[in-house]
């Protein structure tokens, strides 16, 4: 959702790249729930964070806690950042339930990236 978020708030101005510790997929819920606000991630694809991806990078947003502690120890010249969000994925509860977790983080996380955007922060 992070990706999809900045990717539409940086107007093609950023070059972004999403990855995690593992590779799940991508989560269908995930994908509902940004379709709702019209962001469509349907083409984007669940990928584990590698070297290349640390190299090349400006900045690195974490968003969860499991993501912080398993991350390594960047090199001093890439700025991090830390963002605590429930893992919508481990919701429980009925369909609407866990549909409104998925809003909810959906919208936490998208403040914080649109705030992040707007701060203009990497240059």
């Amino acid at each position: 959702m992070a990706e999809g978020f900045a990717r539409n708030f940086g107007g093609g101005r950023l070059e972004v790249t999403s990855a995690g510790t593992e590779a799940h997929g991508l989560n269908p819920q995930a994908v509902a729930a940004m379709a709702e606000i019209r962001i469509d991630i349907a083409a984007q694809r669940s990928k584990v964070v590698d070297e290349q991806m640390i190299g090349a990078a400006d900045l690195i947003v974490t968003v969860c806690d499991q993501a912080r502690e398993s991350c390594p120890i960047m090199p001093g010249q890439i700025r991090q950042l830390h963002w605590s969000f429930d893992d919508p994925a481990k919701a429980t509860g009925t369909a609407d339930e866990v549909r409104a977790v998925f809003r909810r983080v959906r919208d936490e996380i998208g403040a914080k990236v649109k705030e992040l955007v707007e701060s203009n922060m990497w240059s």
